[in-house]
């Protein structure tokens, strides 16, 4: 089901609690309305829709991955950059990493670990900060 976009900043503002296997509809509302979105979003995390739980969707070359309890493990080659949300308005600057290793459960709950660099780093940065309750 495509969700509308969250933009209370006070709801961003909270950190999201664990998702689980019961909250996999909301995985499925982010791939939804991340499609409903594709000419303007990568990625979205699942407060963006109204549920603070720790979901993310985000696009890749090879479609779209969703990441249930991520968690950035390591982290190297910072930089700093600009980047827009759909929940905020304008861009904002952010410290991003070069390359991350990250942490996290996929749709079937298994538990995985696999490393990202460039954009699809950032994207994923992008989303756990929106998980941590940072705007940035």
């Amino acid at each position: 089901m495509i969700r509308p976009i969250m933009r209370d900043t006070a709801f961003l503002k909270k950190k999201s609690t664990p998702a689980g296997r019961a909250d996999l509809p909301i995985a499925a509302d982010l791939r939804d309305t991340l499609e409903a979105h594709r000419e303007g979003c990568v990625g979205m995390a699942a407060n963006m829709i109204g549920f603070s739980k720790r979901i993310i969707i985000f696009s890749t070359e090879d479609g779209d991955r969703v990441m249930l309890n991520p968690v950035i493990v390591s982290k190297s080659g910072r930089y700093e950059t600009e980047e827009g949300c759909l929940s905020l308005t304008r861009k904002r600057k952010a410290v991003r990493y070069e390359s991350i290793t990250v942490k996290y459960q996929s749709e079937e709950m298994k538990t995985c670990r696999e490393s990202f660099s460039g954009f699809t780093a950032q994207i994923i940065q992008h989303e756990c900060d929106h998980l941590e309750g940072i705007i940035i």
